[in-house]
This record gives C-alpha cells, sequence and structure tokens, in this order.
C-alpha cells in the first residue's frame, strides 16, 4: 500500500502487512488507565505488592495493551474512513509489557469476505504486538466491517 489513507475494502489484499509507530508504555499511561476503567489490581498500581509477584514490578494492565494497540493501528491511517466496524476479536496475552517498554503493531491483511449489502465486506486481520526487543507480548486476530471505496461493488 502505497497512500495509507483510508483504504477501502478492494484495496487491502491477503498478506499486506502494515507496521504502526512506535510508543514507550509510561507509570502515568497505568495510573490513567487504572482510573479510566477502575482497575485497581496492585501488580498494576502497588509497587511494593508488585516485587512480590513473579514480574518482579508492576507491569501494565493487558487491557492497556490491547487498547494501545487499537490506537497503534489508527494512527497508521490505513483505516480511517473506511473502518465501518470492529466486529470480533480474538486475543492473547503473551508476555507483560513493563514501564518503559517502547510497543507497535504489526498488521497483516488474513482474510476478505465481501459483503454487498453492507457496502463493503468483512476483513481479519493477523495483529501482533512487539516490545522494543522484537518480543510478541499479545497477539491475535481482529474482525472489522470495511466500506468499499467504490459505492457498494462488493460482491455477495
Amino acid at each position: 500500500m502505497t497512500d495509507l489513507r483510508g483504504v477501502p475494502f478492494e484495496g487491502l489484499e491477503i498478506g499486506q502487512v502494515v507496521e504502526t509507530p512506535a510508543r514507550t508504555v509510561t507509570e502515568a499511561d497505568i495510573v490513567l488507565f487504572a482510573g479510566l476503567s477502575g482497575d485497581y489490581n496492585p501488580l498494576h498500581t502497588d509497587a511494593e505488592y508488585a516485587k512480590t509477584t513473579l514480574f518482579g514490578e508492576r507491569i501494565a494492565h493487558g487491557l492497556l495493551g490491547l487498547a494501545i494497540a487499537s490506537g497503534l493501528a489508527w494512527r497508521t491511517g490505513f483505516l480511517e474512513g473506511t473502518a465501518e466496524a470492529l466486529t470480533g476479536m480474538e486475543w492473547k496475552f503473551r508476555a507483560p509489557i513493563r514501564i518503559g517498554d517502547t510497543i507497535r503493531l504489526r498488521i497483516e491483511v488474513k482474510q476478505k469476505k465481501p459483503v454487498l449489502r453492507l457496502g463493503g465486506g468483512f476483513v481479519t486481520f493477523a495483529a501482533t504486538l512487539l516490545n522494543q526487543r522484537d518480543e510478541v507480548v499479545q497477539k491475535g486476530t481482529w474482525t472489522l466491517l470495511i466500506r468499499s471505496g467504490s459505492g457498494g461493488d462488493a460482491e455477495e
């Protein structure tokens, strides 16, 4: 893909890969997410408690990693104006995201299903969240309804 702004259903090809910019996870991110979500698990919010866990320190909420992954995908621009709905997701939490980790998302188009009556089709993406050491911290599939760029020329 040369222009990543608002890629329509027809412009997405099986096997295409988009990699997002990276973002460093901060202590502020964790504190703000705890407040927003109401999840004050001491693994994320209590440094002394976290020292006694298998991680040895506070780590980011798993769902914070997923939320950041979603934002990173949006920053690429390829969903801008064409993503109509997130319709399904399968997600695995593989490794902790630590304060100071810099994460990025690799997205690959895995499957497409045109649906004329919806004006586009369903696209399944393999999404892999990686840290600065190229370790997979989270991964899974996202299925989105993507708008057609040709006014509904997708097939049933």
